[in-house]
């Protein structure tokens, strides 16, 4: 049972970070195509639920919100924050 969790929690975590560097890219795609935008909220929620990594990755490889302060400093203090907590919990 427990190495179920351990997948589980493997396969979350590939996931979201994948679907935070995957909305960069698609934030980015509409930017320069002028068309609606994914909100910042929601760029900052999938990363605050597991992924700052792919979040940011997608902005460095995609030069993509790396102006805004919100960006620039709160995604890597989330994944600090995610870190932490994975240390703590392992």
């Amino acid at each position: 049972m427990k190495g179920l969790n351990y997948k589980f929690i493997l396969i979350y975590f590939i996931t979201i970070n994948f679907i935070g560097f995957i909305t960069m890219y698609i934030d980015k795609y509409k930017a320069k195509h002028h068309k609606w935008r994914i909100r910042e909220n929601t760029l900052l929620l999938i990363a605050t639920l597991g992924g700052s990594i792919g979040s940011y990755l997608g902005m460095q490889k995609f030069r993509h919100k790396t102006k805004h302060g919100k960006f620039i400093y709160g995604i890597p203090f989330i994944l600090f924050l995610h870190i932490i907590i994975i240390y703590m919990l392992f």
